[in-house]
């Protein structure tokens, strides 16, 4: 795994009542949300930026009520006009 070192400084963690660990393990969470909702990444690769399994991102994305699944109108029109 590759370790990634921001530079923040001190008194975000005071503001943000975290510690600089809970703060990574947010934004972290927060990343993987954010690339999620655009389509950069899966629920697999999220949960695993995320560093959570993939029931748990699922659960974290409907807390942040991000669609689970997406869902192309388009491509849904050309599989029904398949059959």
């Amino acid at each position: 795994m590759t370790t990634l070192t921001l530079e923040m400084p001190e008194d975000v963690f005071a503001a943000m009542r975290r510690s600089p660990e809970e703060f990574a393990r947010e934004m972290r969470l927060a990343a993987a949300i954010f690339w999620y909702a655009r389509g950069d990444v899966s629920q697999e690769e999220g949960a695993r930026i995320a560093g959570l399994d993939r029931t748990d991102f699922i659960l974290a994305l409907a807390q942040e009520k991000v669609d689970v699944i997406h869902v192309d109108v388009e491509e849904l029109k050309k599989e029904w006009t398949r059959e």
